[in-house]
């Protein structure tokens, strides 16, 4: 274990706070699942449309006290505001910019890919089929995002 100078031990980062934009209640379940094998506590917030991701970033109601999340996993195809779109304005917002945002989603197109990095998403996943697959990327964003890339502040 670590110490931080005069010999006491560094205080533990807080949790990974990660917003998860999806539809699909079984994809949910199956990250849920997933992050409850990760190597430090993550909380995953849930939102199931793009019109509510946005009203959450932007702490509007019914979201007044929403976390701000540390990362965004993003699917592209959400009622009401799409994950594009989404994508577009968080990415625009000066406020908001600075999130990571992974696009986490079924598509396999390319014009999805290059879309998503117009846009400034900071990775693009394709969602695997088998849930062992799957457990298996969400536990490495998850590590990537918590201990090796730095967080932005806040």
């Amino acid at each position: 274990m670590s110490e931080a100078r005069g010999g006491r031990r560094a205080a533990a980062p807080p949790p990974l706070e990660v917003l998860f934009v999806e539809d699909d209640d079984g994809d949910v379940l199956m990250v849920r699942e997933a992050l409850r094998e990760a190597e430090r506590p993550t909380v995953l917030r849930v939102v199931d449309d793009g019109a509510k991701a946005l009203a959450y970033l932007r702490r509007q109601d019914p979201y007044g006290d929403a976390v701000r999340p540390d990362l965004v996993l993003l699917d592209l195809n959400l009622p009401k505001v799409g994950g594009k779109e989404v994508l577009a304005e968080v990415k625009e917002d000066p406020a908001l910019r600075r999130i990571p945002v992974v696009v986490f989603t079924t598509s396999r197109a390319e014009e999805d890919v290059a879309d998503s990095y117009d846009r400034h998403a900071n990775a693009f996943v394709t969602k695997p089929d088998s849930f062992e697959e799957l457990a298996a990327i969400v536990r490495a964003l998850d590590h990537f995002f918590d201990s090796v890339a730095a967080r932005p502040p806040q």
